[in-house]
């Protein structure tokens, strides 16, 4: 367990479901909720994190003297989560969510349009972190031929990698509700770019949670931030959405570049057959992942991301 140096007395145990970073709402086991904040010194080895607590953390928790909150003095080990780079702190990280279950990655191909890499880097943090990960295509309802067709052309990238693809559109009642079927009895992390909507989203599988939403920029294009902390929201006793801050870039920390194509499956399978058992599959000859590009098997778009994170190793840029 993650210790901390707390207080003695009766031990109750909840789940985070929001964090502002100095307080935490907690959902108990009888569903009450208990506002919550730390005490004492975290002591937790291996991880360097700016949030020692997590949306989605299981919490022990004391109640404080002569107040209706609690104290967090403990945390239970975490099964997963999901990391970016501290801003303002580069030698730390920022834990956005513990202890789910899977991730949708929601991306829209116009107002804003979610590049490739950005998709990619999702991909891969969810694969080091071993959670499953599918896609999201959200406000269908807004689509051309055109972007019909690039539409069709981004799935099947992703498709022949593994991925499950969906597309959707928050206003149409039976998209929501064969959403919500994918969400039922899980932890769902819902993340991705600025202003594609995953507030408006949530809204629409559960009204009564009235998440602020907002308008895209007109002049950049770009979604404005609604969500500044995240927050689990419920859908039912059992299923639960975790909706994180928008992101406009996501890079990538504590990556090992000898490991990185680990990360990508359509590379992954392709490993024990690299002439060289360290392969970068940059310049070395007989690489068999450079071969499946050429040949078309790996999309040129894949590859592309896979270099420019080898380029860039740790570096990352985050707005929220």
């Amino acid at each position: 367990m993650f210790n901390f140096v707390g207080m003695s007395g009766k031990i109750i145990k909840g789940r985070v479901i929001k964090s502002t970073g100095s307080w935490y709402r907690v959902k108990l086991n009888n569903s009450s909720i208990l506002e919550c904040r730390i005490k004492g010194n975290l002591r937790l080895k291996g991880v360097r994190s700016t949030n020692p607590v997590a949306v989605g953390d299981i919490v022990h928790i004391e109640y404080e003297n002569n107040t209706d909150n609690g104290i967090i003095v403990d945390i239970e080990d975490r099964k997963n989560f999901i990391v970016r780079k501290s801003i303002n702190l580069s030698k730390k990280l920022h834990i956005l969510a513990a202890n789910i279950d899977r991730v949708f990655i929601i991306i829209t191909i116009k107002n804003p349009r979610t590049p490739y890499g950005f998709i990619d880097r999702m991909l891969v943090t969810a694969e080091a972190y071993g959670i499953p990960a599918s896609i999201i295509f959200n406000k269908r309802d807004t689509w051309n031929d055109e972007d019909q067709t690039l539409a069709s052309e981004i799935k099947n990238v992703y498709q022949a990698a593994g991925y499950n693809t969906y597309s959707i559109t928050a206003l149409e009642k039976n998209d929501t509700e064969q959403f919500k079927s994918l969400l039922k009895n899980k932890i769902t992390l819902l993340i991705g770019h600025s202003g594609t909507g995953k507030s408006t989203l949530i809204n629409s599988l559960n009204p009564d949670l009235n998440i602020k939403t907002s308008e895209i920029s007109t002049v950049h294009l770009q979604g404005r931030h609604t969500t500044t902390f995240a927050e689990m929201h419920p859908l039912d006793d059992n299923t639960f959405i975790i909706d994180s801050p928008g992101i406009r870039e996501f890079g990538l920390i504590n990556m090992d570049k000898y490991e990185l194509s680990h990360y990508f499956p359509e590379m992954r399978d392709l490993l024990n057959q690299c002439r060289f058992d360290n392969c970068l599959h940059l310049q070395e000859p007989g690489c068999a992942v450079k071969q499946a590009v050429k040949e078309n098997k790996i999309p040129f778009t894949r590859y592309r991301s896979y270099i420019s994170m080898i380029e860039e190793e740790t570096e990352v840029s985050y707005e929220d």
